[in-house]
């Protein structure tokens, strides 16, 4: 029950992640025009990298460490204090570097003062613990709040093409203020422990090991966005944030699964419950393939009368993309299932990282062949066949050892890809006769979600008939 509850949370708060950029990104995208978003997407990649490193890591260690040891309030605290001060060592050393990197070589200096409060907020950020603790609740709230004034603020003082630098202010700060709201929860939570009593230095190593994943997943998931910008334009490298902010709103609904399950099954992991993790992973498995192939399917149908009428015809180059990019939701949606619901919470961290380093050699190599040659395409490209690469070597690496019945991750799948492609086919069918407009897109995708929930009743999907079985024994309850 708990882990249903944190996953209403969490994918309450998704949905709302999900409302926001309906409801900003249309405005900021014509008050900012190609420029302004490209500028802010080229130097938050750029901060990006700068986090990343000086976090070391922690986000996933954390969480799974607090798992660990959350029924030992003393050891938890120790553990809490421990990898919060290596955190804070790790991001004033990132940010002694990001300043020499600011003064020295950095182009548009203002705005990557700017975009430096993410970095600044990201010393304060300990939404790791409560995950560890599975108390999404409050992170959820907190984010929640923060999201709403936010968009509040951008209305309010984001007005012309040269409020760029307003705009990324506003993001960064609110990270920044959302991050401290989370401290005073602690108290009740963590015991007076003494000074003397903490060894920090523990930490670092196995952090380290966590770091060159995130390191190898940041550059498969936003190299392509630099490459783009160093090489074709921040033009290009706007039209690839927007294309992928779409995908992976709808990816987000999908991998707060995974968020909510490294814990538990981090949790049932030390306690020897490898069967329960197993079949966990069944079920995720096969709720991720209903959700993503049906977001996959319906993305891409109506990708082209998406672009125009969401961004405006100044991005019209972002439906060819979406609808290039839109397999990532179903590959990244399983390959979340394998690596974050099982291989890190059982401790399986070099085929983890290994899994992750393929994906970011490939995305290297394909970036800087298809990028010069097909410009913004060959970019999505790229990013399909990365998230591909890392599927297929993860898929491998566990048929190999026999931990997990391979067939029963995809049981479903070929009943979900029937329904999509019915779906998908439909939906295209008029969307290429339907002028574009915000009527004609909503009646699209209510037709879509219509034929595609009738498709699962008709073919009888394992997630339709658990669904029929939970309210059979509720009738049954009830009587």
């Amino acid at each position: 029950m708990k882990v249903i509850k944190n996953y209403l949370y969490n994918a309450g708060y998704q949905i709302l992640v999900m409302l926001v950029p309906l409801i900003t990104t249309p405005y900021v995208n014509r008050v900012l025009g190609a420029y302004g978003i490209g500028m802010n997407t080229f130097t938050n990649t750029t901060i990006q990298y700068f986090i990343l490193g000086g976090s070391l890591g922690i986000s996933i260690y954390g969480n799974r460490q607090i798992a660990y040891v959350r029924d030992n309030q003393r050891q938890l605290t120790k553990t809490f204090l421990e990898i919060q001060i290596v955190k804070t060592i790790g991001i004033l050393v990132s940010t002694a570097l990001f300043f020499l990197y600011l003064f020295e070589f950095a182009r548009y200096k203002e705005y990557m003062l700017l975009q430096g409060i993410n970095l600044i907020a990201a010393a304060f950020d300990i939404s790791w613990f409560f995950q560890g603790l599975e108390n999404f609740k409050i992170t959820v709230v907190r984010n929640m709040i923060v999201k709403i004034i936010s968009t509040i603020l951008i209305f309010v003082f984001v007005r012309t093409s040269s409020d760029t630098g307003t705009y990324i202010f506003i993001l960064a700060m609110s990270i920044l203020l959302g991050n401290l709201t989370l401290w005073p929860y602690l108290k009740g939570t963590l015991v007076k422990v003494s000074i003397s009593e903490l060894s920090p230095w523990i930490h670092i190593v196995p952090s380290l090991a966590l770091l060159l994943p995130q390191v190898a997943l940041q550059i498969y998931q936003i190299l392509n966005r630099t490459i783009l910008g160093v090489f074709i334009s921040t033009n290009a490298s706007g039209f690839y944030f927007d294309a992928d902010t779409i995908i992976k709103i709808a990816l987000s609904l999908i991998t707060s699964i995974g968020t909510v399950m490294l814990p538990h099954a981090a949790n049932e992991f030390i306690k020897g419950n490898k069967d329960k993790i197993n079949n966990y992973m069944y079920l995720s498995s096969d709720i991720t393939s209903a959700l993503a192939i049906a977001f996959s399917f319906g993305i891409a149908a109506i990708s082209f009368k998406l672009a125009p009428v969401f961004f405006g015809k100044e991005f019209l180059p972002v439906g060819g993309a979406m609808f290039i990019e839109a397999p990532v939701i179903y590959l990244a949606g399983i390959s979340g299932v394998l690596g974050t619901q099982y291989l890190l919470p059982t401790n399986q961290l070099k085929k983890y990282t290994v899994s992750i380093m393929v994906g970011a050699v490939a995305s290297i190599c394909l970036n800087l062949i298809l990028i010069p040659a097909w410009g913004l395409n060959g970019a999505m490209v790229a990013t399909v066949s990365s998230e591909a690469s890392v599927l297929v070597y993860q898929l491998v690496v566990l048929a190999k050892s026999n931990q997990l019945k391979i067939g029963h991750l995809f049981d479903g799948f070929f009943k979900y890809f029937i329904a999509g492609m019915v779906m998908f086919i439909i939906v295209f069918s008029i969307d290429r006769y339907t002028k574009n407009g915000v009527i004609e897109l909503i009646v699209e995708i209510i037709v879509g979600a219509i034929v595609y929930l009738t498709m699962v009743v008709i073919l009888k999907t394992n997630i339709y008939c658990e669904v029929r079985k939970f309210l059979n024994k509720r009738v049954i309850k009830e009587k």
